[in-house]
């Protein structure tokens, strides 16, 4: 399915955002591993990937909330944190054509970063053993501004870093969210169901372009 776009007539974007999880990575076998890592301290049975995954998107606090409620965040931040250095990179993969995506768009010409609710010390770190830090102009997280998605902080801070107007800037993520936070922030949002939410739940989001993967992202920048 594909939802016209909507930057102006004879626009061309200069640069391109992404998300991180689901959108340029698996890393839920990891999240999942520390999510039940935190649930054990409190005497909690594991959860499925499948169920940790949905709550993926808005922020560690968030996830938290909802796999340990009604106990200690603060400390469940600590316990986490700590459990993820340690399995991170053991069970994060590129997601498929994620590599060759992002090469070509770098030699297109595109400016490139990623605005992500993952701390953003997890985000360099991986990237850099992914081997893709190169590619990248600006990378943020949520530590980097006073509010992470669905506020539109961290895009707008990637736009003023990278020096480019919103018209010209392509955010493309996984989750309903990302939507949310490309509206607030007034940037054009292309979505796929590699991540989170599934389809369905991508096209009631209303985002600009709903597209299979990143090659078909990279085909609609480069074609």
């Amino acid at each position: 399915m594909s939802l016209p776009s909507t930057p102006p007539a004879g626009s061309r974007p200069r640069a391109v955002l992404f998300d991180f999880d689901g959108t340029l990575a698996d890393s839920y076998d990891a999240i999942t591993a520390s999510a039940n890592h935190v649930r054990a301290a409190h005497g909690l049975p594991p959860l499925p990937q499948s169920e940790v995954r949905l709550h993926v998107g808005r922020g560690l606090e968030r996830l938290l909330e909802i796999m340990a409620p009604g106990t200690d965040q603060a400390r469940n931040l600590t316990l986490y944190r700590a459990h993820h250095v340690t399995v991170m990179k053991d069970h994060t993969r590129l997601l498929p054509g994620a590599r060759d995506a992002l090469g070509a768009l770098k030699q297109a010409g595109f400016r490139l970063g990623v605005c992500s609710n993952k701390k953003v010390a997890f985000t360099r770190e991986l990237l850099d053993f992914l081997g893709l830090t190169p590619l990248f102009d600006v990378v943020l997280g949520p530590d980097d501004v006073p509010r992470p998605k669905p506020a539109p902080d961290m895009i707008l801070e990637a736009l003023r870093r990278l020096g480019v107007a919103k018209d010209e800037v392509v955010y493309v993520g996984d989750m309903a969210v990302d939507v949310e936070t490309a509206r607030a922030a007034g940037v054009t949002v292309w979505v796929m169901p590699t991540g989170s939410h599934d389809r369905a739940t991508l096209a009631e989001a209303k985002a600009d372009r709903l597209l299979d993967d990143l090659n078909a992202v990279r085909a609609e920048l480069t074609g």
